[in-house]
């Protein structure tokens, strides 16, 4: 698999897997605009990307298989924050044909370590619905260790909802944690 930017060719097999997924996905993520899935839409999404690695706030990322170039999902790494922070918040999703396939924990493998390494930065973040037992599994089975509940954390499907938080440390002393 390849993790790479996204670019304007990729328009058609991205609104294909969101559209197709949409069932799949809608209960996890925030309400999706009546443009969410128009060229224009999709445009900016790629605009946003290039400044956002320019910048150095985000890392935002396709997923592509590499034996065929299909489009898996995507991966962002977002809100960096440098200085006494150096951190991030990790935030993905995948096609519902491709979930539970390994796709997803090679990304999140990949992101953190690159992350660590190549960034610099010391702590990784990520948050999920409570009830989304896939997720949470996914999070703990790549090293990040459950650190608490954020109330009213996030709008999902147009509701303000509660997520777990968790977290992947470079320098994690904490020893292996379940979630509570």
């Amino acid at each position: 698999m390849v993790l790479r930017l996204p670019v304007h060719a990729d328009f058609h097999a991205w609104t294909d897997l969101r559209a197709e997924s949409r069932d799949f996905l809608t209960p996890w993520e925030p309400g999706w605009s009546r443009d969410h899935l128009t060229r224009r839409s999709f445009t900016n999404r790629v605009y946003w990307a290039q400044r956002s690695v320019t910048g150095g706030t985000a890392l935002p990322l396709f997923l592509e298989r590499s034996g065929d170039g299909a489009l898996l999902g995507a991966i962002t790494l977002d809100n960096i924050r440098r200085g006494p922070s150096m951190s991030g918040v990790l935030g993905y999703w995948i096609g519902e044909r491709y979930k539970r396939q390994g796709y997803m924990r090679e990304a999140i493998e990949g992101v953190v370590q690159h992350a660590f390494h190549r960034m610099d930065l010391s702590r990784i973040e990520a948050a999920c619905l409570p009830e989304n037992t896939p997720s949470r599994r996914l999070l703990e089975s790549c090293g990040f260790k459950y650190e608490g509940v954020a109330q009213s954390y996030l709008q999902i499907n147009g509701r303000w909802r509660t997520h777990v938080l968790y977290a992947s440390l470079r320098l994690d002393r904490r020893g292996r944690t379940e979630a509570g």
